[in-house]
């Protein structure tokens, strides 16, 4: 019987392809299948973000995990979209998948991780996350020695957002997409809009830092942040 290939989950980093780390590199080029996740008639961006290292020789899988669904209802849709990435690790051949970001924080893989490391050896590499990479494209100090920082998930209710903003020196908040005009009207309301940095894109071609009360709510992106960093200066 022949032996189960391995999965990797690689953190490819939020956008800028120098910024992949060297065991992701290596991982990436020597194996024979490369997955990945993109929105529904929408390229991959975790693809984009490393294609110039793809050797070219590789099958590659292509799948879907639609976000905002319901719990119930994901499940037996991530259950059927990952069969692909496990007929080939039944079959003996070791298998990439890429994720934006890190593969833990926020990331896509942990939908595979949950479902298929029970049955084949796995692997996480580490990637540069969202959250590290716009403080430092703002050129804003995140924290400071014992500064608490909170990471927010712009669709919480805004009672939720608003208790947390209350209880925290620092602050990041993701998804924001839609959600961004609840967002800004809590941080004008708290006294926090003067400190707060609007961020989308952060380290591609395409990164777009605007001032907040000038971003169009229209236009946010799901990758997008924004930025509170501590009032400390030390």
């Amino acid at each position: 019987m022949k032996n189960k290939g391995r999965l990797y989950g690689i953190g490819v980093g939020p956008g800028d392809p120098e910024l992949l780390t060297l065991k992701a590199l290596r991982l990436l080029r020597a194996a024979p299948v490369v997955a990945y996740q993109s929105a529904t008639d929408k390229e991959s961006i975790a693809r984009a973000i490393v294609a110039q290292y793809l050797p070219g020789n590789q099958i590659e899988v292509l799948f879907h995990l639609p976000r905002a669904l319901e719990p119930e209802k994901a499940k037996s849709i991530y259950d059927k979209e990952i069969e692909p990435i496990a007929d080939h690790l039944a079959a003996g051949r070791d298998v990439v998948v890429l994720c934006e970001g890190d593969p833990f924080f926020y990331g896509s893989f942990m939908y595979l991780f949950t479902r298929l490391c029970d049955q084949y050896e796995t692997e996480v590499v580490p990637g540069v996350s969202s959250l590290m990479a716009c403080p430092v494209a703002l050129g804003v100090p995140f924290t400071y020695y014992t500064d608490i920082l909170t990471v927010l998930p712009a669709p919480l209710p805004a009672e939720e957002l608003t208790t947390h903003l209350l209880m925290t020196d620092a602050a990041a908040i993701m998804k924001l997409g839609r959600h961004f005009t609840k967002v800004r009207d809590i941080l004008h309301k708290l006294g926090l809009a003067s400190r707060a940095r609007y961020i989308e894109r952060a380290s591609t071609s395409q990164q777009r830092i605007i001032p907040l009360d000038e971003v169009d709510p229209a236009e946010v992106p799901y990758f997008s942040m924004i930025v509170i960093p501590t009032k400390n200066r030390l």
